[in-house]
């Protein structure tokens, strides 16, 4: 069984989990900070604002509204995200942390405007450890197609 766990302070990344769930015939979770990030959260030009503060820590783990998703009982589980200064955002190390991964397959797609899956797939095989397969994630921009979506899947092996 295949989860869709995502974390969307914009939407964009939850359009695109939800076009990956509908096409892998998946379960689908939202990943949601216990504090919600705010428009002024989000601005990567203020070097003050929280998730530039956030990302400068490597080691910073913001908590989680929940720690509810049903990673157990899932053995594929594509992680999505929007990219944040080159890598995956703070809540999703959070997420990782969270439960145990162990022998499962974990498939990582992001969105941005240009920046590619590669930094933070490997952050994630790093923290991630041993046990785990991490696969090479994927790079969708906002303005990606469902036949876009759907080819991604069929070549994945997602769409059975």
């Amino acid at each position: 069984m295949t989860l869709v766990a995502y974390f969307s302070p914009s939407g964009t990344t939850k359009r695109i989990a939800e076009i990956l769930a509908k096409e892998a015939d998946a379960s689908l979770y939202e990943i949601v900070p216990e504090t919600p990030y705010t428009t002024e959260d989000l601005d990567w030009n203020n070097d003050y604002a929280r998730s530039t503060v956030e990302m400068k820590d490597l080691d910073f783990r913001p908590a989680m509204a929940d720690t509810a998703a049903p990673v157990d009982t899932h053995d594929t589980i594509l992680v999505g995200f929007p990219i944040w200064w080159y890598r995956e955002p703070s809540i999703i190390d959070s997420f990782l942390d969270a439960y145990d991964f162990t022998g499962k397959t974990v498939i990582p797609f992001c969105t941005s405007g240009g920046s590619s899956a590669r930094d933070a797939t490997e952050r994630m095989r790093g923290l991630l450890g041993e046990g785990v397969n991490v696969l090479d994630g994927a790079h969708f921009p906002a303005s990606v197609d469902e036949d876009t979506i759907e080819n991604w899947c069929e070549k994945m092996g997602l769409d059975d």
